[in-house]
């Protein structure tokens, strides 16, 4: 049975890992001015792949033997890292960080309709559909599509958000259907997906320009410390320590924090301006995430 010490210091990782997510938002702005999106993620990957793959050495949790399932690590790679990261980087780059970060909050619901559509192991039910629809109405909120040109959200920024919550969605769906079964490390698996991720960005990536970034001491700072080995690094690392000590669900439940912690942020440390109707929208994703979870469970 897990200590008392044991247990808090799971709780305290689950609050850290919804505050470093949370925080990631502004990063990925402040890099973005410099430097290209995809370049972002590029940089994001590397200065998160090194640190574990250091602890994944280090643990002895990596083996040349689990390469036969390359095939598995390429498609998580693509979809829960390269893909996933680009397109937020890209949704940032165009709207207001506490903006972005308010529709990552809609990860969940996309991750209930792959599940739904793929493994048809989702229930369906009142509660359910109710929070699917609160959701999406919360994002549709936020877009506001019907102002038109007249708004002064990007609605392409808001699809890239929308691209990067999908790519992740189908990426849990995924993992729970080919690579759970595998019974590998979470740490190996960690340290594979990041390092395919990688080389699938340097194939796809412009290096040029990237130096820019390194002339800005803030944006570097933000790019290595923040996305990299924070938002990636130890975030994962992180992940995989509260799931093994409070389980996946349990887990899950970090996705509640980002959206708070990058609208504190944008709006008070750095005056990104937010409306009422911007305020309500995340309430409304979060009760619609809410009642999505609660019909999980009924």
């Amino acid at each position: 049975m897990m200590s008392l010490i044991q247990r808090n210091a799971a709780y305290m990782a689950f609050v850290l890992l919804g505050v470093i997510w949370g925080s990631n938002f502004i990063f990925m702005k402040w890099a973005a001015d410099w430097i290209s999106p995809s370049q972002v993620a590029l940089l994001r990957v590397l200065f998160g792949f090194i640190p574990i793959l250091l602890v994944g050495l280090f643990t002895r949790s990596l083996s040349w033997s689990h390469l036969r399932h390359a095939h598995h690590f390429m498609v998580m790679a693509l979809l829960a890292t390269a893909l996933y990261y680009f397109a937020f980087a890209k949704g940032t780059a165009l709207l207001l960080s506490s903006l972005a970060g308010m529709l990552s909050g809609a990860i969940p619901l996309f991750t209930f309709l792959a599940a739904l559509a793929f493994l048809r192991s989702e229930p369906v039910n009142r509660r359910s559909i109710g929070g699917t629809l609160l959701g999406f109405v919360g994002v549709l909120l936020i877009a506001r599509p019907w102002q038109g040109a007249v708004a002064d959200i990007d609605p392409v920024g808001v699809l890239y958000m929308v691209l990067g919550s999908l790519s992740v969605g189908l990426s849990f769906v995924y993992a729970r259907k080919f690579v759970s079964p595998l019974r590998l490390p979470a740490l190996a698996l960690a340290t594979y997906q990041t390092g395919f991720a990688l080389l699938l960005l340097l194939l796809v990536s412009d290096l040029q320009g990237t130096q820019r970034l390194f002339a800005h001491p803030g944006a570097a700072l933000a790019m290595v410390v923040g996305l990299g080995l924070l938002g990636t690094g130890i975030a994962y690392i992180l992940y995989y320590f509260i799931v093994d000590r409070l389980g996946a669900i349990v887990a899950s439940g970090v996705t509640y924090i980002p959206p708070v912690v990058a609208l504190l942020i944008g709006v008070f440390l750095i005056g990104e301006p937010v409306t009422p109707i911007d305020m309500v929208a995340m309430v409304t994703i979060l009760a619609g995430v809410g009642l999505l979870q609660s019909g999980r469970k009924a």
